[in-house]
């Protein structure tokens, strides 16, 4: 008797363990990469204005420069949801030509991605143990003077961080969903990246700041939009910015590690 109830105990805990020991939450995907190009503006061609001795001339001169801090990438986006083991043996697939999902982009090749969060620009900067906060709003990790500062961002440069993404306006984004963790319409730190109009005044090409507490990383979040004309007048499916050194006489390259979450 004791036999039978040890041997269906033993059993109970072997079923357990095959239904539920394996299982884990669907997490973004480390993203294959094909560069295509890399460009930057080029500059405008000097205009002349004529001097002579004794006269004093008033100019208005409008001109443009090359950001410091940021880089952009765009593109498209093709993929599969599959249904396989840890070995990549699939069982069966469905292929997408235009997925949904998101494209995140960080410093870091390895985010807790049960524990992401809003970017919290006044977030006391402690790193203290913030998991509690996954799917809401960092409280004690990295705030907004850390992050430039980490970038060398001048406090007051136009190009700074909480000059670019906001709460409100053209900066509220759309409900999404990362790791099954809800990020309401807007709930994060946003902006919009320019399309066709190049006011970035639509709801398209929408870029939101999270955080991975544990890595104590930015998390760029672009949602994928479906062939939407982007800032070149191109079909792209996502558009987005990522932060970069490049003051002074700083021009070492930084790499971004990419993650795509197909829906």
């Amino acid at each position: 008797m004791l036999n039978r109830m040890i041997k269906k105990i033993f059993l109970f805990f072997f079923v357990f363990l095959f239904l539920f020991g394996f299982i884990s939450a669907i997490v973004p995907f480390g993203a294959n990469l094909t560069e295509v190009r890399s460009e930057t503006s080029s500059p405008d061609a000097p205009q002349s204005v004529s001097a002579q001795a004794g006269n004093v001339t008033e100019l208005n001169i409008f001109g443009y420069s090359v950001t410091r801090f940021w880089q952009g990438y765009f593109g498209n986006v093709s993929g599969t949801i599959q249904l396989a083991d840890s070995g990549d043996n699939v069982m069966y697939n469905w292929s997408l030509a235009s997925p949904e999902g998101e494209i995140y982009a960080s410093l870091n090749d390895s985010i807790s991605w049960q524990d992401v969060q809003c970017f919290n620009f006044s977030a006391t900067g402690d790193y203290l143990d913030d998991s509690a906060n996954a799917g809401a709003t960092s409280l004690y990790g990295l705030n907004l003077t850390q992050l430039e500062s980490s970038f060398n961002i001048p406090s007051d440069s136009v190009d700074g961080v909480d000059e670019t993404f906001s709460f409100f306006g053209v900066g509220t984004h759309d409900l999404f969903y990362t790791n099954s963790l809800e990020f309401s319409e807007g709930e994060c730190r946003s902006t919009r990246v320019y399309g066709d109009s190049g006011s970035g005044e639509s709801d398209e090409f929408e870029e939101i700041l999270l955080y991975d507490p544990g890595a104590r990383s930015v998390i760029f979040t672009t949602i994928l939009e479906q062939d939407v004309l982007g800032f070149d007048s191109g079909s792209h499916d996502f558009e987005m910015m990522v932060l970069e050194d490049g003051s002074g006489t700083d021009v070492a390259v930084t790499p971004y590690y990419f993650y795509v979450e197909l829906q």
